[in-house]
């Protein structure tokens, strides 16, 4: 299991937002998740119209080999597959009149369907 911190210029296989971090530990906590040891877990997965597709979650603990991001007092989960196609994203809370909800910015990703849930690397 590696984890990686935001303090002192180590690459991070994910960089969270405030905002992100915020609604993530505000739903852990109300779901009674404690927040010391739990985090989200992020994950690609195979579907959608151009082949892959993000996944969230909430895990009360990471698996032996995820790496685990610490940032803003969030733990985000990823597996070793995963990380080859999130690597250097960014996740992000956004609301507004279409819905709130979390978004990853990726910057490997080099074709998104129309509709943005689903993109290939």
């Amino acid at each position: 299991m590696s984890t990686e911190t935001v303090d002192g210029g180590t690459e991070t296989t994910v960089t969270v937002t405030e905002s992100a971090a915020s609604e993530a530990l505000q739903l852990m906590e109300s779901e009674g998740m404690d927040t010391d040891i739990a985090g989200l877990r992020l994950f690609v997965q195979q579907g959608g119209c151009a082949g892959l597709s993000y996944g969230m979650r909430f895990d009360h603990e990471p698996e032996d080999d995820d790496a685990i991001v610490e940032q803003k007092g969030l733990r985000v989960f990823v597996d070793p597959a995963s990380q080859n196609y999130i690597g250097g994203s960014t996740l992000q809370f956004e609301g507004g009149l279409q819905g709130a909800g979390f978004h990853v910015e990726n910057p490997n990703v080099v074709s998104e369907c129309g509709c943005g849930e689903s993109f290939r690397t």
